[in-house]
């Protein structure tokens, strides 16, 4: 799963109007808004942190005269060192900080529910906005019949067709 800067105030808000609707939580109808601004706030955090590590892994292949091919090995190396979690555990973390944010909140009078429920909650979510990468990609390939997977204009033409598709759903 893949965080787009998007999708982060509905997932604030589905998030805070889930558990607020289902008991899980008591916020006043007065701070709704300052609640789902404090998750939004996390999401955004973390993808700040995500761009810093993008622009390390920049500037280290730069500096290691490597060329972008070995981006995603670099990133990985970069993201340890500093430890940031990528990809599905990024997820995970941006969750477990939603939810120890959401017991030391001012805007949220009372949390009723376990961590565990809480998560799963969340979880269900999250995956429901963010699901689209597997979507996305069914659909690039399938647009992409009358060229042979593997080659390099595939490579050119898909990711071009991954950029026009996130575009058209609004993800980027």
């Amino acid at each position: 799963m893949r965080l787009y800067p998007k999708v982060i105030p509905a997932i604030a808000r589905e998030v805070i109007q889930t558990l607020t609707k289902e008991g899980d939580i008591e916020v006043e109808t007065l701070r709704v808004a300052d609640a789902e601004m404090d998750m939004a706030a996390i999401m955004r955090e973390y993808l700040a942190a995500e761009e810093r590590v993008n622009q390390a892994t920049k500037e280290a292949l730069e500096r290691r005269g490597y060329d972008h091919s070995r981006f995603n090995a670099v990133k990985r190396e970069m993201a340890d060192v500093r430890g940031f979690k990528m990809g599905d555990e990024g997820i995970e973390y941006v969750i477990g900080q939603m939810i120890e944010f959401l017991l030391i909140s001012r805007n949220v009078e009372e949390v009723y529910s376990d961590d565990p429920g809480l998560r799963r909650k969340i979880v269900n979510i999250f995956r429901k906005h963010l699901d689209v990468d597997a979507e996305l990609d069914r659909e690039a390939r399938a647009r992409m019949k009358n060229l042979q997977e593997g080659t390099a204009e595939w490579d050119v033409e898909y990711g071009r067709t991954l950029d026009q598709l996130r575009r058209a759903r609004g993800l980027i």
